[in-house]
């Protein structure tokens, strides 16, 4: 059976994950709505605020997520292929947070580079790296 402080360091593990990745999959339609106000002529102030606070959020949910993940390696031993892999993936997903933030300043500075369409596109690279971290969570398959 495991030991309930295993157990306790895992649900708080996946809460933070799981409010990460609520803001990295919101954050890029803030980016879109932003885009589209823009070309429509509408005030988009609001927007480039809400993506600022939601970025702080995530920030702060990303470094407890990766605390909590290094604490649950390296105090209960994981090891094997999937878990390169698994660390490969969160390296990427962290690297699509910090390109956020280059939007989230851009924003702030009053434009954003690309389309609406671009950032539609750019929203779904973090569906497909937490279904790839998912399986190899779940199925560790090597």
């Amino acid at each position: 059976m495991w030991d309930s402080g295993y157990l306790w360091l895992k649900v708080f593990h996946l809460l933070f994950m799981m409010s990460w990745m609520a803001g990295i999959f919101y954050l890029p339609r803030i980016f879109v709505h932003f885009v589209d106000g823009q070309v429509a002529g509408q005030q988009v102030t609001r927007l480039a605020i809400m993506g600022r606070k939601l970025w702080n959020f995530m920030t702060i949910m990303m470094v407890l997520t990766l605390i909590t993940g290094v604490w649950l390696w390296l105090g209960f031993g994981f090891s094997g292929g999937w878990l390169h892999v698994k660390l490969l993936l969160v390296a990427l997903l962290i690297a699509y947070h910090f390109w956020a933030r280059k939007r989230v300043l851009e924003m702030q500075a009053g434009h954003l580079d690309h389309s609406g369409i671009y950032y539609r596109w750019a929203n779904e690279i973090p569906l497909f790296l937490t279904f790839g971290l998912l399986v190899m969570v779940v199925f560790k398959p090597f």
